[in-house]
């Protein structure tokens, strides 16, 4: 939930996949969406799980855990991939200390505008195409997978 205590989207049928979200009322840049809810599983814990390739809806966390949006989780677990999100998730401290993935608008959003965020998959050795991406953007990367690292800087040749 936002600021006011009310959803500023709405979860229904999406044409990129499954359902998504959409916004209820112009966004502007910054603005909250909400927090990324769901059961938090533990480093062990994870190491666990039986991964069967079903509909996920994990976000992974700098600290090694993962919130699962599957049990406990809100309509945030709605937002689709996009190579040209116009969302932004990032991680936040509470005041208890744990960490939260907080989205926002990353853009002026209008009313009925899906919402979307760039799930940059860590895929590890995988091949990125069996991440298939279907955003449709003009930018898009073919895949959800993180795009690869800019490859070094060159360091500038001194002349002497």
């Amino acid at each position: 939930m936002n600021e006011d205590g009310e959803d500023p989207f709405e979860v229904r049928d999406s044409h990129i996949h499954g359902l998504g979200a959409f916004a209820t009322r112009p966004l502007r840049k910054g603005q909250r969406i909400g927090l990324y809810a769901g059961r938090r599983w533990t480093p062990g814990e994870i190491a666990t799980l039986d991964w069967d390739n079903a509909l996920t809806y994990f976000f992974g966390l700098s600290d090694g855990s993962m919130i699962d949006g599957r049990e406990g989780g809100n309509g945030t677990r709605h937002l689709n991939h996009s190579c040209a999100p116009n969302c932004v998730a990032y991680e936040v401290v509470d005041e208890d200390g744990v960490l939260q993935i907080q989205i926002e608008a990353g853009r002026r959003i209008r009313v009925g505008d899906e919402l979307f965020i760039d799930y940059s998959l860590d895929i590890g050795d995988a091949d990125p195409a069996e991440f298939e991406c279907r955003c449709g953007a003009p930018e898009c990367r073919g895949t959800m997978a993180a795009p690869p690292p800019p490859p070094p800087a060159k360091k500038p040749r001194r002349r002497g």
